[in-house]
């Protein structure tokens, strides 16, 4: 995964610093080709500037960005045409119709083909599902459609990469899962999408990797599915007896025990035999109304690494 060309975006020791505060830290992202990366982290903690030093809309302090295998800003003429991105929410004038925007915007598009953008505007439309408002103004738009016609946007050509930071920000329900369909039906086709969030829940359920950010510093990073394991593993087990019960699982090597009335919670390995363990207190006749093991939520992971909570359900 170290060599660029297997990766969409690397960066590495980046950094941007405003007067003494370092608003980003020493990071280092690695973004593999085809995934759908999660940049989780609470507002303020660095994530849009990062991206807007990937984009090259700002100035690193010190740090490299490869993007698509492009050296940023040195290349960014390269790059850029193969990418697609929404930041800080799309910008539209709000009386002309979405497809009129789409047609004024891509005419500001110096590497755009005129002789192609009548298509290639209608069939970004019909991609997001806005042809039957194609016509219609966009103040009369709800946010999810807005955000919609911003993904259009970025898909007036074809794109090897999305950035979308907060793409479901001040979305309802049913934007939000407009969006979110969206941008997994994108996902399918090959693209490489790399959307920020505050939402562990939108991460959770979008992204087949992620990167935690925490004032200015990346905390974690890796396949949602590494990120798990990190985390302990743990016996729930409730029954009568509780006292015996513990030393029981004394004998049996656990310690760390934590205690109510009725139950015992103890840390073990991913490996535990709890089956085995059930028989010996079948045996031992005790009473259980409950043994099973938990995996700590991915939100208890980041709040042990980061002390922050962050939004689960909107």
């Amino acid at each position: 995964m170290d060599n660029a060309i297997e990766l969409a975006i690397k960066t590495s020791s980046l950094t941007k610093q405003f007067g003494s505060q370092k608003a980003v830290n020493n990071i280092d992202l690695s973004v593999p080709k085809g995934s759908v990366f999660g940049f989780l982290g609470p507002n303020g903690s660095g994530k849009t500037t990062s991206i807007r030093m990937i984009l090259g809309l700002a100035e690193a302090s010190q740090g490299q960005v490869q993007l698509l295998g492009h050296p940023i800003p040195k290349e960014l003429e390269l790059a850029l045409p193969k990418v697609g991105a929404l930041v800080e929410g799309p910008a539209f004038y709000p009386y002309m119709s979405g497809r009129n925007n789409l047609i004024r915007i891509d005419s500001a598009d110096r590497f755009a083909d005129s002789k192609t953008r009548a298509e290639r505007v209608d069939a970004a439309l019909e991609r997001v599902g806005l042809t039957n408002a194609a016509k219609k103004k966009v103040h009369a738009y709800s946010l999810g459609m807005k955000q919609r016609l911003g993904l259009a946007n970025a898909l007036l050509k074809p794109r090897e990469i999305l950035i979308l930071d907060e793409p479901t920000n001040g979305l309802d329900p049913q934007g939000t899962r407009e969006v979110r369909n969206l941008i997994r039906s994108l996902a399918n086709e090959g693209i490489t999408i790399f959307v920020s969030s505050h939402l562990l829940s939108e991460i959770e359920q979008l992204c087949s990797h992620l990167a935690v950010m925490t004032a200015g510093k990346i905390v974690a990073q890796g396949s949602i599915e590494e990120l798990r394991k990190e985390s302990q593993t743990r016996l729930i087990l409730k029954s009568d007896r509780i006292d015996e019960v513990v030393d029981l699982l004394k004998q049996q090597g656990l310690s760390k025990l934590s205690l109510t009335p009725d139950r015992i919670v103890a840390p073990v390995p991913g490996d535990f035999d709890v089956a085995s363990l059930n028989q010996l207190l079948v045996k031992k006749k005790f009473m259980i109304s409950e043994i099973r093991l938990e995996q700590p939520s991915l939100e208890e992971y980041f709040v042990n690494l980061t002390g922050e909570g962050f939004e689960v359900v909107r």
